[in-house]
């Protein structure tokens, strides 16, 4: 085991927000997930991200008062999302040590961890349990605490404005961390940001494409900057519709965008589409329920008359179109013919075999690596996992009937948003079945229900009969 320097920034974090409080404490786990390249412990070949340390610092300081104990055990109800999570985590524990035996030998996999068979000459090796069959459960079991946590947190009004305060601050830093690297790389002081790219993954932070290097921040590779960068460019961007904090929230969905389009990364470029896409038609939708809605107005506007200004830019612009087109070409319409496309669609077709060999149940959590995140699920958690999935899913989307326009309204709509951006990169390029614990983060978001803690009390007179005078009153409450 090695105890890294980023590793004891983060137990000295954790101390003091214990002493400021719980508020401090949920802002500092937040902006702890932006360091997706960071170990703070290395046990072995595994890494313990800072965040996943961190989780336990968040658990005492939320789970210390009974009413919020509560509040996360009735966050496992049945018809909360929750209870689902809990199934998914459960098979998914069972399935990474049964399946990998039940089925060994079975089919081939692409391994996600070591594994004790010789590989073939693209890298597939007879299925069998692998390391990361005990650390991707340990990672779904992170996500679910992470969830119930956060949903116990913005279960009450202060905690979901806590909650909103911390993405958008976890909006800027992720951007931060973007100028960082971009700086860092131009003035050849890359070394800076090792102490927190000390995981032992294979880290892309000197790849180019063309003239243009990629940006990576404080990830492995650029389509992991990206694939995060839009989760925030979703929630950002659905609250400046909203109007909430617009002269910050305006600013960093735009630079958001900017970064996920710079990036260089084609899970980026084609989930920025989608994900504009998404606000634009939810701009249309508000502008038909509440006309007076200015800033959703202004985009439904504004929007279609800025893309025909900039592609007619482009046009009337000497070789721009041609540089444009052949940035697009390289990150996504020639991808498949690239090394890294041929070997991702590999990948894909070995772990849908892998799923009909197992007979749909699948060969074990943290099995096999795929390139995109339901075939991740459905070869590793099958057809049983798939379904707690889902069900997962439709309930933290679930949106009630009748509910009032209001600031938690607002911040589960961005949330909501958010999910499906991080969604559209997961469908795109995801590995695993774990999605990261900022994923959980924003569906704990979209799950809080702080409206509920704010139940009228009965008046008086239900309480006291009408017949007792004033001096009778004081005795009976007593």
């Amino acid at each position: 085991m090695s105890f890294e320097p980023i590793g004891a920034i983060t137990i000295v974090v954790g101390l003091f927000c214990l002493l400021f409080g719980t508020r401090s404490t949920v802002v500092a786990f937040v902006m702890f997930c932006t360091l997706g390249s960071a170990a703070a412990l290395l046990l072995g070949g595994a890494n313990v991200q800072p965040a996943h340390l961190f989780l336990v610092f968040l658990a005492i300081s939320t789970l210390f008062w009974r009413k919020t104990a509560v509040e996360m055990l009735e966050a496992l109800k049945i018809t909360e999302p929750g209870f689902w999570l809990l199934c998914l985590v459960l098979y998914g524990v069972l399935s990474s040590y049964v399946m990998p035996r039940l089925f060994a030998d079975e089919t081939y996999i692409i391994p996600l961890g070591a594994s004790a068979h010789l590989s073939t000459s693209d890298g597939a090796v007879p299925l069998g349990p692998v390391s990361s069959n005990l650390t991707q459960p340990i990672y779904l079991i992170g996500d679910l605490f992470c969830f119930l946590m956060i949903a116990t947190v913005g279960s009450t009004q202060r905690g979901l404005e806590t909650l909103a305060t911390a993405l958008i601050a976890y909006a800027a830093t992720n951007i931060g961390f973007g100028i960082l690297d971009l700086v860092t790389s131009a003035t050849g002081t890359q070394e800076a940001l090792q102490f927190i790219r000390n995981a032992q993954y294979t880290f892309h932070d000197e790849e180019v494409v063309g003239t243009m290097r990629r940006i990576i921040g404080s990830w492995p590779e650029a389509s992991a900057f990206a694939g995060m960068t839009l989760g925030a460019l979703g929630f950002t961007g659905m609250l400046w519709l909203c109007g909430r904090k617009p002269l910050v929230t305006g600013p960093l969905a735009l630079l958001s965008l900017i970064f996920v389009v710079i990036s260089t990364s084609s899970t980026g470029l084609v989930g920025a589409v989608v994900v504009l896409g998404l606000l634009y038609a939810t701009a249309l939708r508000r502008c038909s329920l509440r006309p007076q809605d200015r800033f959703s107005a202004a985009t439904v506007v504004l929007g279609p008359l800025l893309l025909c200004l900039i592609v007619l830019l482009v046009l009337a612009t000497d070789g721009v179109a041609a540089r444009i087109y052949e940035y697009v070409d390289t990150l996504i319409l020639s991808k498949a013919q690239t090394e890294s496309g041929i070997q991702r669609a590999s990948w894909n077709a070995l772990a849908w075999r892998n799923f009909f060999d197992s007979w749909g149940l699948g060969v074990g959590l943290g099995t096999n690596r795929t390139s995109s995140f339901p075939l991740a699920v459905l070869s590793n958690v099958g057809v049983p996992g798939a379904v707690f999935y889902l069900l997962f899913i439709l309930t933290v989307f679930g949106v009630r009937r009748g509910e009032p326009r209001s600031y938690p309204s607002d911040v589960r709509a961005a949330a909501r948003v958010a999910c499906l951006s991080l969604l559209t990169g997961a469908v795109i390029a995801g590995p695993t079945v774990d999605q990261s614990l900022l994923f959980y983060v924003f569906a704990g978001v979209a799950s809080a229900w702080p409206e509920r803690e704010r139940r009228p009390a009965a008046p008086a007179a239900k309480l006291i009969p009408d017949t007792l005078a004033l001096g009778q009153v004081r005795p009976a409450l007593r």
